[in-house]
């Protein structure tokens, strides 16, 4: 009788847990849905089962080609954005984590209702795209900008000739209220151009021994700055990232330089020169353009610079700590996500650290080609304070684009193939789906800290 007793009570625990299982994957679904109505628009998202992207040979396989119109460059996103979203966590270490596993990658017929939204919600897209234009002017235009609803904006991508003034927006440069705007960002370039001017523009012989090898470190790394993208290779260009880093440097002696930042100075760069340069980056030359028009651009990245890093200063001090803690959690998520591929990684004694370390430095700018970096980089923004910890999922599901691969591969091959990944020819396309992808896993994970205990 107790036995029966026992059994019953087990058997409702064990459907209690379904429930709430049930629940919350309903509710995540639910909130994926609504996200796509539009209601908070962080990216179009696509649940299905996983598919099979990734062909025998190990390689990404090519979105197909198309056409983007200027609706579509305005709204910063992809058109083409059928995708299937590798939403499927695979951990089998316990029974919670299969129940998810079972929830997400074998609910057909859930899953194939949140496609069919999706797809009927993408019939519109080009509305959308000119919907979210006329979003973000209303949003713009008014005397006090919200900065929530531009960050729910911003998320998927900001219209090209808005990002400048989103940008500074996000970021705390420039004020929300559009009367003290002008007057902010005026004061602000002066006190840049005066920095300058006690800092940079000084001999050497005034400069203490730490400084000139810090200005020699920089003047050497300016070259190697996004090597592949001749625009960077200009020589004014080189002097202006010279003299953003050198001042910032000297400004916040707890960090100083440190390798990694100089990239990040140039989203901002090729940002704020987007305002005075049309066309192709291929195509601009800054030798026409005045000193003060080049100084004021400088200053925004400064600027800019300075309020992105406040928030991660702990990356750039003596030993890293921020990154190293993070490159953990990374480790951490993946093994929570993806067991086989972590398991795998582990086996073969790859550490994270020989991969992610530059992912967290320089916030995958040398990872994907440089013209998706802005696009990336207006989701980074959106995030606001909360975004170191939003990379973690980003890279995770960066990383995870190439589970399979990755399982074929030993130590060596895998070192090698996480050093130059495939994304020569990634579109926006893929670069949704990572967004997209983490955004879910975020969402599922982020308040249930326990999941992802060791």
């Amino acid at each position: 009788m107790n036995s029966n007793n026992n059994s019953s009570s087990h058997g409702e625990v064990d459907q209690r847990n379904k429930e709430s299982l049930d629940s919350r994957f309903n509710q995540t679904l639910k909130n994926v849905q609504g996200l796509l109505k539009g209601r908070s628009i962080p990216g179009k998202i696509l649940l299905t089962r996983r598919s099979d992207i990734l062909d025998d040979s190990g390689s990404q396989e090519r979105s197909p080609s198309y056409q983007r119109s200027f609706s579509q460059n305005d709204a910063g996103t992809s058109d083409d954005m059928d995708k299937s979203v590798e939403g499927g966590v695979r951990n089998t270490n316990n029974s919670d984590g299969n129940t998810t596993v079972n929830k997400l990658t074998s609910s057909t017929s859930k899953n194939e209702d949140a496609a069919n939204e999706v797809q009927n919600s993408a019939m519109g897209t080009r509305a959308t795209d000119s919907a979210r234009v006329t979003k973000f002017t209303k949003e713009l235009s008014g005397q006090m900008v919200i900065l929530e609803r531009l960050r729910e904006l911003a998320w998927s991508g900001v219209p090209p000739y808005m990002r400048p003034n989103v940008w500074r927006l996000l970021l705390g440069y420039a004020p929300p209220n559009s009367d003290r705007r002008e007057g902010v960002l005026r004061r602000k370039r002066l006190e840049y151009l005066d920095c300058v001017a006690q800092f940079y523009d000084i001999p050497d012989t005034e400069r203490s021994a730490d400084e000139i090898n810090m200005l020699r470190q920089i003047a050497v790394d300016c070259p190697r700055t996004v090597p592949d993208v001749p625009f960077f290779q200009q020589a004014q260009v080189q002097k202006s990232l010279e003299r953003i880093l050198y001042t910032w440097a000297i400004r916040h002696p707890a960090s100083g330089y440190v390798q990694g930042i100089n990239d990040l100075v140039t989203p901002f760069l090729v940002v704020f020169l987007s305002e005075y340069l049309e066309g192709s980056i291929d195509s601009w030359s800054i030798s026409d353009m005045s000193a003060g028009k080049i100084s004021n651009i400088e200053a925004d990245c400064y600027w800019c610079l300075s309020k992105l890093l406040d928030g991660m200063q702990d990356h750039y001090t003596f030993a890293q700590p921020g990154i190293q803690r993070l490159v953990f959690k990374l480790k951490e998520l993946v093994r929570r996500i993806d067991e086989p591929v972590s398991r795998h990684m582990e086996d073969q004694g790859l550490e994270y650290l020989q991969f992610a370390f530059r992912w967290f430095s320089c916030l995958l700018i040398r990872e994907i080609p440089f013209h998706l970096v802005t696009r990336l980089w207006d989701t980074y923004l959106a995030e606001g304070d909360a975004l170191p910890d939003f990379l973690v999922y980003i890279f995770a599901s960066f990383l995870l684009t190439w589970s399979d691969e990755l399982q074929k591969l030993d130590f060596q091959e895998m070192v090698m193939f996480l050093q130059h990944l495939p994304t020569q020819n990634w579109t926006h396309q893929e670069l949704e789906t990572v967004l997209s992808r983490a955004y879910i896993w975020h969402s599922m994970f982020n308040s249930s800290p326990s999941h992802l205990a060791s």
